[in-house]
């Protein structure tokens, strides 16, 4: 197994994040002998869209994301002889906020090297947002929300099925991200009934449209996860159906670059697709 790069990192420009900066960042991954590294920072939230996090730090501030771009084409220069820096955002999908996520996406279109595209939030049955990764406290009033976690995990994977299935113009992500993100709290909050089939359904969507699987080792360190988004056989499965694995470690500060990777699986590993045609 030879992973080349970090395809899922965060930096300073998050604001749940650290005060690392991107050019730490860098030289960590230069010091890791990285040939790539990707920043895919979380993209500002539609205008009309109030963030549900109970901190209110979701994404990105939009009036920063000028000052991220610019600061990613200092580093692709700087270092262009001892990694190739790409810069992208993670994108939110949203259910009824469709035509305003790709309006955000074309707006920055011209600037994504790379992106991934997640679910963070879902809608509860009183059309309320909920961020369904902050703490175990909140996730639990969700499940209140939804009358039982069954019903969340239903809804979430409706949801990401939709966001495979999203028509958000020329410039959508080509690579879905951390698609068992909702096992975060999975041993503290267990489902009653298996999603395998849910999660067959949406893995031959994601063949059937072409798009990559983000490869994510963060869940490995959260206290109640304990395996990678998604889990081995999820990771095995996808690669059967020809999905693209691209590794990233979800980090939001410089040391967490590449943790877990050398717990992955023993697979081929991807480029971002935009990577393979340059």
């Amino acid at each position: 197994m030879r992973i080349q790069g970090d395809f899922h990192v965060h930096s300073n420009f998050c604001p749940h994040g650290t005060t690392d900066k991107m050019e730490d960042y860098v030289l960590a991954a230069i010091e890791k002998g990285l040939q790539y590294i990707s920043f895919t920072e979380h993209a500002p939230l539609p205008k009309a869209f109030n963030d549900p996090s109970p901190a209110g730090d979701s994404c990105m501030n939009p009036d920063l994301a000028e000052d991220y771009f610019r600061e990613g084409e200092r580093l692709k220069a700087k270092y262009a002889n001892q990694i190739k820096v790409t810069v992208g955002f993670e994108v939110d999908y949203l259910i009824g906020y469709e035509q305003e996520t790709t309006a955000l996406l074309n707006q920055w279109g011209g600037y994504l090297e790379d992106a991934i595209l997640s679910v963070h939030m879902l809608q509860t049955p009183t059309d309320e947002y909920v961020c369904l990764d902050y703490s175990p406290e909140e996730f639990n009033n969700i499940i209140k929300a939804f009358g039982s976690t069954d019903s969340v995990y239903e809804n979430y994977y409706q949801t990401l099925l939709s966001a495979v299935k999203a028509d958000l113009g020329p410039f959508k992500p080509r690579r879905i991200g951390h698609i068992t993100l909702i096992e975060k709290f999975h041993q503290r909050f267990p489902v009653q009934r298996s999603f395998k089939q849910e999660i067959q359904t949406v893995l031959r969507n994601m063949a059937k449209y072409k798009l990559e699987i983000d490869v994510n080792a963060s869940g490995y360190f959260k206290q109640y996860c304990q395996k990678s988004y998604p889990g081995t056989d999820i990771i095995k499965e996808a690669n059967k159906l020809g999905i693209p694995l691209v590794p990233g470690s979800d980090s939001h500060e410089r040391n967490h670059l590449t943790r877990g990777f050398y717990r992955l699986p023993a697979l081929e590993y991807a480029l971002p697709g935009g990577l393979q045609t340059k």
